[in-house]
């Protein structure tokens, strides 16, 4: 249903909310800590800069942090960014204020619904509450697709 880079966007979102810093953290450094391709975290970066997730700063000592508070940040949001707008138009024929006149276009309106209800109510907070955080030594096998490794100076932070 994600994508990897939907997936990807996610974890690195979760590990700056925990990570709770004002101070830019680089897309290497984030790259790191969740197991991902540094090039790969930095288009990821750039596609949740350009949806205002993100916030960069240039320079020596730049990098990213959210954009605001991730009580606020939903999954739809991380999922418009990495996959774009996700429409609902299942038969040409028809307004916005019909009924649906096929079976398949009444389904797939009702999964769209059904969808984006889900998408809007969970956010990166939601989810950063849950995460498991692994041990360097652990992190080869996390079990969890959203697990990572905290930087020591964090874990006191996360509790984990």
């Amino acid at each position: 249903m994600l994508t990897q880079t939907s997936e990807t966007a996610l974890k690195a979102l979760i590990f700056l909310s925990l990570y709770g810093s004002e101070e830019p953290t680089s897309p290497r450094q984030i790259a790191e800590h969740i197991s991902a391709s540094p090039t790969y975290m930095a288009k990821i970066t750039r596609m949740l800069v350009k949806a205002d997730i993100l916030r960069s700063q240039r320079g020596a000592l730049g990098g990213v942090h959210l954009s605001r508070d991730p009580a606020e940040i939903t999954l739809l949001d991380v999922v418009e960014a990495c996959q774009g707008l996700i429409i609902g138009n299942y038969c040409q024929s028809m307004s916005e204020h019909e009924k649906p006149v096929c079976g398949f276009h009444e389904a797939m309106t009702e999964i769209h619904q059904a969808m984006i209800g889900v998408l809007s109510k969970w956010t990166v907070a939601d989810l950063a509450r849950n995460t498991k955080i692994v041990e360097e030594s652990d992190s080869s096998k996390p079990g969890c697709k959203m697990a990572f490794c905290v930087p020591e100076e964090c874990k006191a932070k996360v509790g984990k």
